[in-house]
């Protein structure tokens, strides 16, 4: 050490240096405390390890399951180093072949030397009489499967394994029971059982959200409950449906370009925030549907833009594009136009686009039905296979036979309820109709032969066509399966429908059509014939 040429600032001892202000004592703690960060293990501060980036100490872990091992030379934890020494230990059982401690007694493992107690005999079930081992109540493996009283005995397990089981459990398990098979009904009764003992509130709105599966399907478990709390007011019904129709504007907005996007958000959203205002005033909101269908135009028209006319702003349309676009369908451009009128308004208000490319253009369709209708032979083909062949599923000769001779929607064959059915007159309600509409022999009897199937199902849903869907529930049968019912007849429910229409218009008085079937009077012009038979016209002289 050098001359002293002054004091440590820290201790006071001599320092050597003319450039430090520490001795050496000092100087080298400082070097050391400078070079040490705080371990992330065990947040000491100390050098960490360029390999692991953690101290020396906890860098040294077991192999098997990462635990910090303290003595350097050992590559497992204590835990794991005694449970190598109990597996080299074992040997392979001369009996079942399993690697154990053999026994010194017997020279087997510990399961082999002390077996159970042996099974109790085979004896005759008392359901199907066929000697086999009983799994319960006096019954065989496969009788007790079916047994219907399984669903009411898991309930009462699980009731007595909750300290405070709610009052509604019972009527639970006796809902299921009557509207599910014995194997379903038990594992719904269990997936309640194992929401009712997490940690979370046993409300029922709570279990009802806490038993939804994320996707585009809630799941059964949690229609079941929906249904069964609903029904006895003790819940509110779930959002699904508000969900699955998000879900589907969402995939047609992002499916338009990506420079074209926000004008199409963002006339989602306004068209959401009128449907709102126009739900909480009690007017006619416009449908998911609606929606739906205005956001596909629009998908179609900014790809047409993208694609094939190379434009990726919005106030670079013009009338041109338009027609262009409208010109690929013909059949649906007044339908298009009118949505393009829409958006190409509200993009006009937002200061998108400049000029709106849609003012001048017209639909440019004639008012009349233009539709195609079944001659004589193919409505006698029809009505003989519905009301003579029973192969036909009883679903497809009701939605038939009601349009053909009725001139039923399929809405309102898919909304027919129970309490719609008057026996003693022989009459239906249909729809918004003023009036019940009374059959006839053969509609009567297609009626009755689906009611028949119906029963067949153990089911409490009001409506008259219940599907392997909706057995469990009370909703209507969905509109997909009603538009695929008539596909092994070959004629769509619209052309039957139309049919009839066109006859009743063009044989009566269309106002007197109108008044029967619940319809406006200009909805029924619409069938009138462009032409006059030559049989009502005055003999020329």
């Amino acid at each position: 050490m050098g001359k002293r040429q002054r004091d440590c600032i820290t201790c006071g001892a001599p320092v050597g240096f003319l450039d430090r202000q520490h001795c050496c004592r000092c100087w080298h703690r400082i070097r050391e405390q400078a070079a040490k960060t705080a371990c992330p293990s065990c947040g000491k501060d100390r050098v960490l390890q360029e390999d692991t980036g953690r101290c020396i100490t906890c860098s040294r872990v077991c192999e098997q399951c990462g635990h910090p091992v303290r003595a350097a030379h050992d590559r497992l934890c204590g835990v794991c180093r005694r449970k190598a020494e109990r597996l080299a230990a074992q040997q392979p059982c001369p009996r079942c072949g399993k690697p154990g401690h053999l026994r010194e007694e017997t020279g087997w493992c510990g399961r082999c030397s002390h077996p159970g107690s042996p099974k109790r005999p085979p004896r005759s079930c008392r359901e199907c009489g066929q000697v086999r081992r009983h799994a319960g109540l006096g019954l065989c493996s496969a009788c007790w499967q079916k047994h219907p009283g399984r669903p009411f005995i898991r309930g009462e397990h699980l009731r007595d394994q909750l300290a405070n089981p709610p009052t509604w459990l019972e009527d639970f398990v006796a809902h299921v029971a009557a509207r599910f098979c014995v194997s379903r009904a038990c594992g719904l009764v269990a997936d309640l059982g194992r929401l009712l003992q997490d940690e979370h509130s046993n409300s029922p709105q709570a279990l009802l959200e806490r038993s939804r599966r994320p996707g585009r399907s809630m799941g059964p478990f949690a229609r079941t409950l929906e249904d069964f709390f609903t029904q006895r007011g003790l819940a509110l019904p779930t959002d699904q449906a508000e969900r699955l129709a998000a879900g589907r504007r969402k995939r047609r907005i992002d499916a338009v370009p990506k420079p074209l996007r926000p004008a199409v958000a963002a006339f989602d959203i306004s068209r959401m925030r009128a449907q709102d205002r126009a739900r909480r005033a009690g007017t006619r909101p416009r449908s998911h549907h609606t929606l739906e269908t205005a956001l596909s135009i629009l998908r179609d028209l900014a790809r047409f833009l993208a694609e094939h006319r190379g434009k990726d702003d919005w106030a670079l349309t013009d009338v041109h594009d338009i027609e262009a676009f409208l010109g690929i369908l013909p059949k649906a451009r007044q339908r298009r136009l009118v949505v393009l009128r829409q958006f190409f308004r509200f993009a006009r208000s937002q200061h998108i686009v400049l000029v709106d490319p849609t003012r001048g253009l017209t639909a440019k369709q004639a008012g009349g039905f233009r539709g195609r209708t079944l001659t004589l032979d193919q409505q006698r083909d029809l009505f003989r296979r519905w009301t003579c062949d029973d192969d036909v599923h009883p679903h497809e000769a009701l939605l038939g036979i009601l349009a053909l001779l009725h001139g039923a929607s399929s809405s309102e064959v898919r909304m027919l309820q129970i309490t719609d059915v008057n026996q003693r007159t022989q009459t239906v309600r249909l729809g918004k109709r003023p009036h019940p509409v009374p059959m006839d022999p053969a509609s009567w009897t297609v009626l009755q032969r689906c009611l028949a199937h119906r029963e067949g199902w153990p089911t409490d849903n009001p409506h008259v066509m219940v599907t392997k869907g909706t057995k469990a529930g009370r909703g209507p049968a969905s509109t997909a399966y009603l538009s695929h019912v008539l596909d092994d007849c070959g004629y769509p429910a619209r052309m039957i429908r139309s049919t009839r229409l066109v006859d009743l218009v063009n044989t009566m008085d269309p106002k007197l059509v109108a008044a029967a079937f619940g319809m406006d009077p200009e909805a029924t012009m619409i069938y009138l014939a462009d032409h006059v038979e030559a049989g009502r016209l005055p003999t020329s002289r």
